[in-house]
């Protein structure tokens, strides 16, 4: 299956990328008010994107046999998802008010940023690591 790897990270790389934009996108959406952020279509875009990160994010532990709680960094990546997860729904869903939701938001924001730099760098300093040493 490791011959397939090139692959299977394109594909977590795009939906990295697909996944932020798209949500970045609902979320300014949110902050104009626009009823569209709630909208079927992208929501269903946004499980089905999500879902195919999820499922190529597995296919990776798989083959390179690196697994959350044994790597630090991939330890990270994971409670920062859960952190990223629950600031996105109360951003577009669920904060009861406003300063809750954009707050949220731009949280949500800085997380993944964080993520990717976590991702980027192979530690859970992200991108401090550099400065670390």
């Amino acid at each position: 299956m490791i011959e397939f790897y090139p692959q299977i990270k394109f594909v977590h790389v795009l939906c990295v990328i697909l996944s932020g934009s798209l949500f970045a996108l609902r979320g300014m959406m949110m902050l104009a008010r626009s009823r569209l952020s709630q909208h079927v279509a992208l929501r269903m875009l946004s499980y089905a994107i999500d879902t195919t990160l999820l499922t190529s994010a597995l296919m990776l532990v798989t083959v390179l046999h690196q697994y959350p709680f044994v790597q630090a960094w991939l330890t990270v990546k994971v409670l920062l998802l859960a952190v990223y997860i629950v600031l996105g729904v109360l951003a577009l869903k669920r904060g009861r008010t406003r300063t809750i939701q954009v707050s949220c938001y731009f949280a949500a924001i800085l997380v993944y940023a964080f993520i990717v730099s976590v991702a980027r760098a192979h530690s859970p300093w992200g991108l401090v690591a550099p400065l670390l040493g």
